[in-house]
């Protein structure tokens, strides 16, 4: 009987063991399981992806940067018809803000996530004035995509000097060492505008990423709103019209690098494209960080800086 006694004692002993060991081991792997989705959380708010599922399959992305006008001298004018039916058809961000005055400070965050101590006009570039900083045309390129800008009276491929009507304060890409220091990829990728429509024949010619920029009376800086209104009308259903752009899930924008001067420099700045929502308007702030980390975040590409890093992403108006 004594015996009996002892070998059950045992027995409920080893049970009672036993189940201790299962729960301790259930609770480390929940744990674990909790720390592995706090991990996968983390990464995933960390990743363009996350940001912007809506940006995903966008094949191009072009820019055309308009100059000096506010966005209540904009909307609404009579001498911009064309400008305000983009306004209506299109994604309208209402609440877009450039971030410096003058102009090139808002050209080079634009395109590498900071001014990078840049205050004023300095121009040409190739007066030593380039800066040796990452920009987007390296990620875009370092992605294996394709990238032109496309600058309008530039006397010839690659020029970093003012003339006549061209200015490089409105052409960044020069002002970056790796690429105004490189002849071949300057003469390459910095090309005059009357390039665009032939390679806007066929998708294969048509680049992923374009950055657009009018001369000085074409962009309004130094002619009236009328005259650039006239300008865009003529560009963008060029662009929109293009094989690239029907056949492709792409992006067009057109903004402006700053107003004319106010602490607000609230721009004007319309998505256009089948890629967009038609007539959607929102009243979310937005600047051009926020631009520079959609694009970024529709092609997965690292963040520049942490200023566009921090951005928030423009993904509410994708489709």
């Amino acid at each position: 009987m004594k015996r009996r006694s002892w070998l059950y004692v045992v027995v409920v002993l080893a049970a009672v063991v036993l189940v201790g060991l299962a729960y301790v081991a259930a609770r480390e792997h929940r744990a674990g399981a909790r720390q592995s989705v706090a991990r996968t959380s983390s990464a995933a708010s960390r990743s363009p992806a996350a940001l912007a599922p809506q940006l995903s399959g966008l094949a191009h992305i072009f820019l055309i940067l308009e100059e000096n006008k506010s966005y209540s001298e904009i909307v609404n004018n009579s001498t911009a018809p064309y400008i305000n039916g983009l306004i209506k058809r299109y994604a309208f961000p209402t609440n877009y803000h450039a971030l410096f005055h003058p102009s090139l400070p808002n050209y080079i965050a634009l395109t590498s996530g900071s001014n990078h101590g840049i205050t004023d006009d300095r121009s040409p570039p190739s007066a030593g004035n380039e800066i040796a900083v990452p920009n987007i045309a390296d990620r875009i390129e370092a992605s294996g995509r394709t990238w032109k800008e496309y600058a309008e009276s530039i006397p010839s491929p690659g020029y970093a000097f003012d003339s006549g009507e061209y200015v490089t304060k409105h052409v960044p890409f020069v002002y970056y060492r790796d690429i105004v220091g490189n002849p071949q990829r300057c003469r390459t990728h910095v090309v005059p505008l009357t390039q665009l429509a032939t390679d806007l024949r066929s998708v294969k010619t048509t680049p992923d990423f374009a950055f657009i920029t009018p001369n000085l009376c074409n962009d309004m800086h130094d002619c009236p709103i009328a005259t650039g209104d006239r300008w865009l009308a003529r560009i963008v259903p060029l662009i929109l019209g293009s094989e690239a752009f029907r056949t492709t899930r792409s992006l067009l924008v057109v903004t402006w690098d700053e107003d004319e001067g106010t602490a607000d420099n609230h721009v004007v700045t319309i998505l256009a494209g089948n890629s967009v929502k038609s007539g959607y308007g929102s009243g979310r702030r937005y600047d051009h960080y926020s631009l520079l980390h959609t694009i970024e975040a529709a092609w997965h590409l690292a963040p520049l800086t942490p200023n566009d890093a921090r951005a928030p992403t423009m993904n509410e108006f994708f489709k």
